[in-house]
């Protein structure tokens, strides 16, 4: 497995993965990343943003793992589109996808943002894991509405 920048030819595996993860989830559903506009050309989207990108995991020409960073405005990035395919769970892909968003992150924002919901227990796990606060609610600009839990992690 490889752990790379997305690149244009990787639209439609991202999509596919986002949309499969949610759906399985039962979260295929408005106000979640499943029906986000970018999803056709996430690729177009990362390359617009000043200090974002997204990383995929792909196994043998599939892509298996993916997330993203996104400015949430001048001094918060946003954690994004998080996803691991249920055929490598468990295999620490989470956290090797965690280690590089973070690492950017953390080189080019003070603080990192994320909107995930309730059923995604073991995702909440992993934020507990990297030291992301629990906030009461979202962040001003928040877009996902159908998302129920909100963290933030402080990098300065």
């Amino acid at each position: 497995m490889m752990l790379r920048e997305m690149t244009r030819k990787d639209n439609q595996g991202v999509k596919a993965l986002v949309q499969r993860s949610l759906k399985l989830l039962g979260l295929d559903k408005p106000g979640t990343a499943y029906y986000d506009p970018e999803l056709n050309d996430l690729y177009s989207f990362y390359q617009k943003e000043n200090k974002g990108n997204y990383w995929v995991i792909e196994e043998n020409g599939v892509i298996v793992g993916g997330v993203g960073i996104a400015s949430f405005n001048e001094i918060i990035c946003e954690l994004q589109k998080l996803y691991v395919d249920t055929s490598v769970q468990g295999k620490g892909l989470a956290s090797q996808l965690m280690n590089q968003a973070l690492l950017f992150a953390e080189n080019n924002y003070e603080a990192c943002y994320l909107e995930t919901h309730s059923d995604l227990g073991v995702a909440c796990q992993l934020y507990d894991k990297y030291e992301f606060d629990l906030l009461s609610g979202p962040l001003e600009g928040s877009v996902h509405s159908a998302m129920d839990k909100w963290y933030l992690k402080k990098f300065k």
